[in-house]
């Protein structure tokens, strides 16, 4: 979703004109809008380089950041945290933005840590509703049903406008609840924050730092590369020997997981990886992770090729005897036609054994796998059986 818009250009040379850029940058549109920024000669993944020449957003208080000088990078992250709020939040993150009268763009999304923690009255109607969400405020955002039972709403609500503690903005009388703005964000590593659901993230730490350091660099895979080198730069990582990596979370199945040795593995490998199983289905996620028990992959890139093969191996989930694999394979996997009239004829288990004497396969947690590939599973792992294909039809 675009979040907002801004017109940029460059405070040096506004005769070069201007780019408008959507916010969050969205990821197939990202190289596009760097390049439309390079022609301008801004858009640094340091520096604050871009002029806001105008802002458009349903976040009206952003409009106070026109006329200053941005990092494009900033400018990305807090579209992305200002996109998951809702009605309220965005109450609270501009009523407080205006009280506090944040203008730089690392205030701003330092804010988008704790303006939940204030109170926001934009109707004064409903003093029961009022007295709830903040009391809400006040216990982190939750509480339990008994406790708004037992809650004298109204009261709350009372005290709490009496105190002589509110200001009058734009978006409502804001009480900051004693709000302290924390520097979540220290104007160069972006905290870890998952703005869309994605396949692999990785914290990407220096080794000149200590292995506890807070300066990180996380990384959602997949990214584009533009994407993933300017994060880099953020980090002032320069080069690739230099990093160490941390697995900190995966969509991926735990078979795939447990695999990767983070020591050995490279940025470039796990993005392809993730670019390969980005879609994948429930099923299919399921099946992959029988896949790796079967071939025993030693890296991500061997199991990005067998994630790209999938169609190589059949999984008869939850199947773990001969007689449960025969069982599916008679009345599930649409080679039989199965007549339930005739069960009790079938000999599940006979044909399950014949199967298996007859494949390459094993049972896993996750049921029985079959490799039925023409080349051998070496071969899928390391990819040369598809240039193989390419360069001279099946010759073996």
């Amino acid at each position: 979703m675009i979040m907002m818009s801004a017109v940029l250009s460059n405070p040096n040379h506004p005769e070069y004109g201007v780019a408008t850029i959507p916010f969050p940058i969205p990821h197939d549109q990202y190289t596009y809008c760097m390049e439309l920024l390079k022609a301008l000669e801004i858009g640094d993944a340091v520096k604050a380089d871009c002029k806001v020449v105008a802002v458009d957003s349903f976040f009206s208080v952003l409009k106070r950041t026109e006329m200053l000088t941005v990092n494009v990078e900033e400018l990305n992250y807090l579209a992305k945290r200002l996109d998951s709020f809702d009605t309220g939040e965005a109450a609270q993150f501009q009523a407080m933005a205006h009280k506090l009268e944040l203008f730089e763009l690392k205030d701003l999304i330092n804010l988008t840590f704790c303006c939940q923690q204030a109170t926001v009255i934009t109707d004064f109607s409903d003093l029961a509703a009022i007295g709830r969400d903040h009391y809400m405020n006040l216990h982190g955002g939750s509480a339990s049903v008994d406790e708004l039972n037992k809650l004298d709403g109204k009261e709350t609500a009372r005290q709490l406008i009496e105190s002589g503690g509110g200001t009058i903005t734009p978006y409502g009388v804001v009480y900051d609840n004693g709000m302290k703005l924390e520097q979540v964000y220290d104007g160069r590593f972006f905290p870890c924050y998952y703005f869309k659901p994605n396949v692999i993230t990785v914290a990407v730490t220096s080794k000149a730092e200590p292995e506890d350091t807070e300066h990180i660099t996380w990384l959602f895979f997949p990214m584009v590369q533009e994407e993933i080198d300017r994060a880099l730069l953020r980090g002032g990582i320069t080069d690739p020997a230099d990093v160490r990596l941390r697995l900190e979370d995966s969509q991926l199945p735990n078979e795939v997981d447990v695999l990767l040795d983070m020591e050995y593995e490279t940025l470039s490998d796990l993005n392809e990886l993730a670019e390969a199983t980005d879609g994948l289905s429930k099923a299919d996620m399921e099946k992959l992770g029988a896949v790796v028990m079967l071939a025993k992959p030693k890296s991500a890139a061997q199991i990005k090729n067998l994630a790209e093969s999938l169609d190589l191996f059949d999984l008869a989930p939850g199947a773990h005897t001969p007689q449960e694999y025969g069982k599916y394979m008679i009345q599930q996997s649409g080679r039989f036609e199965y007549d339930e009239n005739l069960d009790a004829f079938y000999d599940y288990e006979k044909y399950g054994t014949e199967r298996m004497n007859a494949e390459d396969g094993m049972f896993t947690d996750r049921g029985y796998i079959a490799y039925k590939g023409y080349y051998s599973m070496e071969e899928v792992m390391n990819g040369s059986q598809s240039s193989r294909m390419v360069m001279g039809g099946l010759s073996r």
